[in-house]
């Protein structure tokens, strides 16, 4: 969906900008076989994909695990975000097939409802960008990506004005559990991870030094949260199919976070796994 947010903002991105640029990135995936699928996701990782990206029979590393503590363990989700993770986002020609193959609408609604459950704090870290993040004077490809096709974008920081159903907004199905009072909203994110977002300082805030992370995207966000969080100090289990990545012609960005996800995080699970660990933990 195109947003009307730059009318003002002093930038070069208008609506029309946006819209040219999303059929320029909808064309590539298209070019690339990362086309959109039509249709619900299902509630896991469909066999192909699980055989697809499925560990190694005999791993060359030492298998550790994170334990469950209640009241020391959260739920974080990165940019559970309708430009992320639905049909109509701007990143849907690219991300769409990996959401579809690992269900990962679907089972980030699992985690949400899991936690919820269980009284587990449950913390969001989105992604917004503002009329003067469109004036910064250098970018990296993806943030210019980013910056093209009006992703995650906001007419005001301190408004919510065409906020409902815009690119920025929450997934549907997601909103009983993020708008239910409780759960943390952090600042925004910028760039990929919470260096400077208030997420740490909410954490910390609540006693917390385990965190079970998904969202949005595989190798960006939820990678770069990953590495931040494990080095000021948290254990940190990864849930592989709540969590997708681009397949673009530079490579396939879910493939790239499940090999590093293997190799530095405190747990890899499956979504069911984790559902059935939270409510043993509780």
């Amino acid at each position: 969906m195109t947003q009307d947010n730059h009318d003002t903002c002093g930038c070069t991105v208008t609506p029309e900008h946006v819209d040219m640029a999303r059929r320029r990135l909808l064309a590539s995936a298209a070019a690339t076989g990362a086309t959109a699928l039509a249709g619900g996701t299902a509630h896991a990782a469909t066999p192909e994909a699980r055989a697809a990206y499925a560990d190694p029979d005999a791993p060359g590393l030492p298998q550790i695990d994170m334990e469950i503590i209640p009241g020391r363990t959260a739920l974080v989700v990165t940019d559970p975000q309708i430009d992320f993770l639905s049909e109509d986002g701007v990143t849907w020609g690219v991300v769409g097939e990996s959401v579809t193959e690992q269900g990962t609408v679907d089972n980030i609604e699992r985690l949400f409802a899991a936690a919820k459950d269980a009284g587990m704090p449950v913390f969001v870290s989105p992604h917004y960008y503002y009329p003067h993040d469109h004036k910064w004077h250098f970018e990296g490809t993806l943030e210019k990506t980013m910056h093209s096709i009006g992703m995650f974008d906001r007419p005001d920081a301190l408004s919510l004005d065409g906020f409902d159903g815009s690119g920025a907004d929450w997934m549907p199905q997601y909103k009983k559990y993020i708008e239910d009072g409780e759960t943390i909203v952090c600042s925004p994110h910028k760039v990929y991870g919470p260096a400077q977002n208030d997420l740490n300082l909410q954490l910390r805030k609540r006693g917390i030094d385990k965190v079970i992370l998904a969202g949005m995207s595989a190798n960006l966000c939820t990678q770069a949260h990953l590495y931040e969080l494990l080095e000021l100090g948290y254990e940190v289990a990864v849930v592989r199919d709540a969590t997708a990545g681009a397949k673009v012609p530079e490579g396939d960005g879910y493939l790239a976070a499940i090999i590093n996800f293997r190799m530095v995080a405190n747990g890899v699970w499956w979504t069911e796994d984790a559902v059935t660990r939270i409510a043993r933990g509780a």
